[in-house]
């Protein structure tokens, strides 16, 4: 496999600069180690022809000195993006065998850097979940251990990365959903601030917190996919005005990252000095795995032996994020997944009496049953009666956290947390009760809440016969991606967890 060869996009340049191979070849390559590894479940659709058609127009590209960082970079789309050349389906019998006629803004955005679409991803059905064990198609396996899941709901496109099977791939993040999986996977992967990143072609589950980001096995990786997806969107309602004034996002990142980069190199042995880690009080008597626990202790020392300062800061409202998320989206759900009536597309019950019966027989047929949870959940805490009682009480505790939140990060420069309290569940493990998996979300959710940036990098593994990743997880201020990038990178240079790939 070449991607265990040419690891990094700067690596996989390099080769195709000195020949030793084409992005056609690299292109095939991938597409058969897909084919070998379909056990993982990770694809949901291939398209050879268009892969090698785009793989062919980055070698002319590169031919003409017209290339970029991302020419010829081998990519995956979660398949919550649609994507003209192929389906796109949220893992749902809903949308089984839909076709988009355009493609979303970030699949387009990645297309023209030079990015080459191998396929689209498998995930949680409508992207709600935390295990993949939702998605219509079955279950993807964690490549670590393919007895475990991967993480939710951007399971497939972790599993691919860890997997080597695409050097990065697309996620979105509504309650933790790039960050757990890769944490699950021992990747990385970034949720950029709320409404830098273009929301138009993602198939919606809860507008006002989701966001689509970039997921690769390194730090400095996610920066070259951030720089080509960020920007202002007109298509997009979602997307910041604050991207609209400053239109080359891209820039600013990179910006952001380079001026610390240098800063870390003048200061030598102790490149993070000056640094404020906040750590959150609340968070500090939780009952994590012992191999969590000892990982992301081992980490934070690393941090401090790199310079970084500790600082204690409180979140009290923290333990009330999970309620607030679970009333807020699933209502966000309701509306939005309203659409899917078996009327004007998505499936449609072939037996039914009137209309009535029609829709609800292929909501019926078409939704699974974490997705009808929800559905159901959102419509009860809409409803006149419950209105005021749930949604308007949980936005106000909502804009709480966003506030504390804020306090916190003006006593340091950004936050140390975990990502998750355990490690990657087993496949066959049978919750006590059906909204147990929504506890596993305790430690990402509040970022979503708020609207902050946030990223997942590897910190650890387990002592088991068979280790399974760990991730640690630093949350910044708004549009501070360089910086939390920068960071990562310079842990990254100086631990080798992200190095590690399974044996499959």
């Amino acid at each position: 496999m070449f991607l265990d060869t040419f690891p990094t996009i700067d690596a996989l340049q390099d080769a195709f600069a000195n020949k030793k191979i084409s992005a056609q070849e690299l292109t095939q390559s991938c597409l058969a180690a897909i084919k070998e590894q379909a056990q993982l479940n990770a694809w949901l659709d291939l398209n050879e022809e268009a892969s090698l058609a785009q793989a062919k127009q980055a070698d002319q590209l590169r031919q003409q000195g017209q290339h970029g960082p991302l020419t010829g970079v081998p990519i995956g789309h979660k398949d919550v993006f649609v994507t003209r050349h192929w389906k796109t389906t949220a893992a749902s019998k809903m949308l089984q065998n839909y076709q988009s006629p355009f493609d979303a803004t970030i699949v387009k955005k990645l297309q023209q850097a030079g990015c080459i679409t191998l396929g689209k991803l498998n995930n949680d059905e409508f992207a709600m979940g935390s295990d993949n064990l939702s998605s219509f198609f079955g279950a993807v396996r964690n490549p670590w251990d393919p007895t475990r899941a991967p993480g939710g709901s951007s399971g497939g496109s972790a599993a691919a990365v860890a997997a080597g099977l695409s050097l990065a791939a697309t996620g979105s993040d509504t309650g933790g959903s790039i960050r757990q999986p890769a944490a699950f996977c021992g990747i990385s992967g970034i949720k950029p601030t709320y409404g830098t990143v273009s929301r138009y072609g993602m198939i919606a589950y809860a507008s006002s917190m989701e966001q689509a980001g970039p997921m690769a096995r390194y730090a400095r990786d996610l920066l070259y996919l951030l720089e080509a997806m960020c920007g202002f969107d007109e298509h997009d309602p979602t997307s910041l005005e604050y991207c609209a004034e400053q239109p080359n996002q891209g820039a600013r990142i990179r910006e952001q990252f380079e001026q610390l980069q240098t800063q870390f190199e003048q200061q030598g042995t102790t490149p993070l000095k000056g640094l404020r880690i906040g750590v959150i009080k609340e968070f500090l008597n939780d009952t994590l795995n012992a191999d969590v626990a000892r990982s992301l202790d081992e980490a934070l020392r690393t941090l401090e032996q790199l310079g970084a300062e500790r600082v204690e800061v409180s979140l009290p409202l923290i333990d009330k994020a999970t309620a607030a998320y679970y009333v807020i989206s699933p209502a966000e759900a309701s509306s939005n997944l309203a659409r899917y009536d078996g009327v004007r597309f998505g499936h449609r019950a072939e037996q039914y009496g009137d209309i009535h019966d029609m829709m609800a027989r292929s909501r019926a047929e078409g939704f699974g049953t974490e997705v009808k949870r929800r559905l159901l959940a959102g419509t009860y805490v809409l409803s006149e009666g419950h209105y005021e009682t749930f949604f308007l009480q949980a936005q106000r505790v909502r804009a709480m956290i966003l506030e504390q939140y804020q306090q916190a990060l003006s006593q340091c420069d950004l936050i140390f947390a975990p990502v998750t309290a355990g490690l990657a569940r087993p496949l066959d493990a049978q919750p006590d009760a059906p909204t147990d998996s929504w506890q596993a979300d305790r430690y990402t959710l509040g970022i979503n809440l708020a609207g902050l940036p946030a990223l997942s990098i590897p910190c650890g593994f387990s002592t088991d016969s068979r280790p399974l990743p760990i991730g640690m997880q630093l949350i910044g201020n708004y549009f501070q991606e360089g910086q939390l990038l920068a960071i990562a990178d310079c842990f990254q240079t100086h631990t080798d967890w992200h190095k590690r790939t399974p044996e499959l």
